[in-house]
Parts: structure tokens; sequence; C-alpha cells
């Protein structure tokens, strides 16, 4: 989907203006395949993704400026069950995966 977005955004002369890919994240609970084993191999494999200097095949050599989504469980947030269980740490600040950013 990056290199999409790259290669239309050159055709209109945006071929140097980077993508921050600015939500990227997993359910815990509360939905199908959302569980805290599929949630912590996401955001592993994630991490390890974007923080390597691989790039994608159109911009080779770059790590990709990712934020993931979100920082903590939010247990009273409305809508979908599942939306509530986004969070690398519950609401009592506990870390859900052990995530490594080195």
């Amino acid at each position: 989907m990056l290199d999409a977005h790259y290669a239309a955004q050159a055709r209109v002369g945006g071929k140097d203006v980077e993508i921050v890919v600015s939500e990227s994240g997993w359910p815990s609970d509360k939905g199908q395949e959302a569980t805290v084993g599929n949630a912590g191999t996401y955001y592993r494999n994630l991490i390890n993704h974007v923080r390597g200097t691989a790039g994608t095949p159109l911009k080779r050599g770059r790590s990709i400026e990712t934020y993931l989504f979100a920082m903590f469980d939010e247990n009273t947030k409305p809508g979908d069950p599942s939306e509530r269980h986004f969070g690398v740490f519950s609401p009592k600040k506990e870390s859900k995966y052990g995530l490594s950013f080195n």
C-alpha cells in the first residue's frame, strides 16, 4: 500500500514527500482473531519491518516512520468493543506484549 501511494504521489509531483504511517495496530480482545497472541505477533513483526532499512521496492534503504495505535487500551471507549483493546499497555499501565524497540 505504501508503494502504491508513493507511485500516485510521484505522478502529481510529490515524489520526494515522505509518508508516515500514523496508526497501525491490532486488537487484543473482543473481535474475530483479536487475541493477545495475534496482537503481539502483529506488533513485533511490524516493529521489525519498519525499524530496519529494507524499505519498500520504491523506497529501498529507508526505515518507515510508524506510530502504534494505541499506547493504552481505552476501557471506556464507546462503539465496537474491539476498539477498546488496541493498546500496547493495559489501562493499569502494564505491558501486554513486552515489545522491544531496540
